[in-house]
């Protein structure tokens, strides 16, 4: 079977040479070749290709647009792959490209592609829904995650870590006790203990609680977890 690819990068020279590469694999063909995000877009309506073979950075703004491009496909076109080529070994840029979830994604760094096999296997496998992510960017997430770990909230309990959660809500510390079934003495020992973890120097209350629910309500998309003791 053939898979129909929509090639895009800004670069005219890539541009060119991803289309030789691509044009000696039998048994794939570019449908369209493009230099910018809305000419990608409206490739991907006329031509209904199997995957997208995109650079990462392109006009208009030059600022992950193929990721951008790979996000809203996967709400529009949930068949369609992508194959994201990069030159910078960012683990921001595989976190957004996976936020949705890994079926039918790559993320290939340019430099690290030694032969056409290594690159149409890739397109192969964002065709069948499979996802390939080099191993390099593979090792900076790991990386950003191990650093992420040693974050002052990461040394919060369990228990300490539901208080914040209330906290961030605006509650009181009677609320909170009712909330978690806790006297108003143990809900102050957590808060307090909580303070201390997150380094917030002596001040006025109020203040104290509203940096901690900032830095909970910052930390909470990455879902780290918390210790259990």
């Amino acid at each position: 079977m053939t898979v129909r690819v929509v090639l895009a990068d800004d670069s005219y020279l890539v541009r060119e040479a991803l289309s030789h590469v691509l044009a000696g694999a039998e048994d794939l063909e570019v449908v369209a070749v493009c230099a910018e995000r809305d000419d990608v877009l409206a490739a991907i309506e006329a031509e209904r290709p199997d995957v997208v073979l995109t650079d990462i950075r392109m006009p208009p703004d030059y600022d992950a647009e193929g990721v951008s491009i790979a996000a809203e496909l996967r709400d529009t076109h949930p068949h369609i792959g992508v194959v994201v080529l990069s030159q910078y070994l960012e683990p921001r840029y595989a976190l957004e490209l996976l936020a949705k979830g890994s079926d039918g994604r790559a993320y290939l760094l340019k430099e690290r592609l030694h032969d056409r096999s290594e690159l149409t296997a890739a397109i192969h496998a964002t065709a069948a829904g499979s996802s390939v992510i080099d191993p390099k960017v593979v090792e900076a997430l790991v990386a950003a995650r191990s650093r992420s770990e040693a974050s002052l909230l990461a040394e919060l309990t369990q228990r300490e870590r539901e208080i914040l959660a209330e906290v961030a809500q605006g509650k009181s510390n009677p609320a909170i006790a009712v909330s978690l079934g806790l006297s108003k003495r143990a809900v102050e020992k957590h808060i307090n203990a909580i303070f201390t973890k997150l380094r917030l120097p002596e001040s006025e209350d109020v203040s104290r609680r509203v940096k901690a629910a900032l830095m909970f309500l910052a930390d909470e998309p990455s879902q780290r977890p918390a210790r259990s003791d």
